[in-house]
C-alpha cells in the first residue's frame, strides 16, 4: 500500500475511482507519511497479509516538514520502503525553497537579486545511512534500470529502506520539458549527483557514477547549470564554489566506499 503526503504526486495521480496509480493508496497529511506507513506495515504483520508499506514523497514532505517522522521510522527500523523524489523545492505550492534546494538556486523565496539560496543542500540519504538503515540508495530518473534494480532489492529486505530519487522539475527549474532526461543525466555526468548504494553493510558506487570518481572524467559543471534558468544569475565565483562542494561530496562518498566496501 502506498502512502503519499501532500505533494505534486498527490495531485497528478488523478481523482478516484479513475486514479492513474494502480495500487491501494492513502493521501495523508504532510508530516505523517512515514508514521502512516509504519502503521500499515505493523497491520500487515499482525494480520498475516503479504504486502509492502511504501511511501512516495517529495523533498518538502521528507527533508523538511516530515523529517521527524522519517527519522523516527528509520530509528525504529520500521518495515517501510521510503522513496523521496527530490525536485529540490516545494513545486506544488509555488516553487518555494526547501532544504533540498541547492545553494545559489533561484526560487520564489530565494530571489536571484538576493543571490539565490544561501545554504547548502541537505544530504538526506547520508542522514538515513547514519540512522543505521539496512538499505539506502540514491537514484536518478535518467537511469530507470538502476532505479528498478534498487526498488526490487529494497523490497527484498526487512526493515527501513530509503531511496533518494533525483527528479528534475521543468517549471520549477526553468527549462523546456523535452530536456528533462538530459538535465537529469547531466547531473550525473558532471558529478553533481552521485549514484551509490548501501546494502547489508556494504557501501559502493553504482554505474554510471563509478567512472566519475575520477574527476577528470566529469563534464564541466556549467553544462548542467546552463540548462536551467534557476541558475542563470550565477557568477563564475559562485560556480567555482559549487564545484568545491561537489568535490567535498565526492570525498565523503569515496571514503565511505573505502571504509565499507568489499
Amino acid at each position: 500500500m502506498l502512502s503519499i503526503p501532500a505533494s505534486c504526486a498527490s495531485v497528478v495521480q488523478g481523482l478516484g475511482p479513475k486514479s492513474g496509480i494502480g495500487m491501494p493508496l492513502l493521501n495523508v497529511p504532510f508530516a505523517s507519511a512515514a508514521s502512516v506507513a509504519t502503521g500499515i506495515a505493523e497491520a500487515f504483520k499482525q494480520l498475516g497479509v503479504k504486502g509492502r508499506a511504501v511511501v512516495w514523497a517529495g523533498d518538502g514532505g521528507t527533508a523538511d516538514i516530515g523529517f521527524a517522522a522519517v527519522s523516527a521510522a528509520a530509528e525504529r527500523n520500521s518495515d517501510v520502503l521510503y522513496v523521496m523524489y527530490d525536485n529540490e523545492a516545494y513545486m506544488n505550492t509555488g516553487i518555494q525553497r526547501s532544504s533540498e534546494t541547492p545553494k545559489y538556486a533561484w526560487t520564489t523565496t530565494t530571489p536571484a537579486y538576493a543571490g539565490g539560496k544561501k545554504e547548502q543542500k541537505k544530504d538526506v540519504a547520508l542522514i538515513m545511512l547514519a540512522h543505521g538503515a539496512p538499505y539506502v540508495a540514491t537514484a536518478n530518473i535518467a537511469y530507470p534500470q538502476d532505479l528498478y534494480r534498487k526498488l526490487k532489492r529494497a523490497a527484498e529486505i526487512e526493515g527501513f529502506k530509503f531511496i533518494h530519487l533525483f527528479a528534475p522539475c521543468p517549471p520549477g527549474w526553468s527549462f523546456d520539458p523535452s530536456l528533462t532526461v538530459e538535465v537529469a543525466r547531466k547531473a550525473v555526468e558532471t558529478g553533481y549527483w552521485i549514484l551509490w548504494e548501501y546494502d547489508d553493510g556494504v557501501f559502493k558506487l553504482n554505474p554510471p557514477s563509478t567512472i566519475y570518481a575520477d574527476k577528470s572524467k566529469r563534464r564541466p559543471l556549467k553544462e548542467y547549470l546552463k540548462l536551467q534558468g534557476r541558475f542563470a544569475h550565477l557568477t563564475d565565483e559562485q560556480i567555482a564554489e559549487l564545484e568545491k562542494e561537489i568535490d567535498k561530496r565526492w570525498d565523503t562518498v569515496l571514503k565511505l566506499a573505502k571504509a565499507f566496501g568489499k
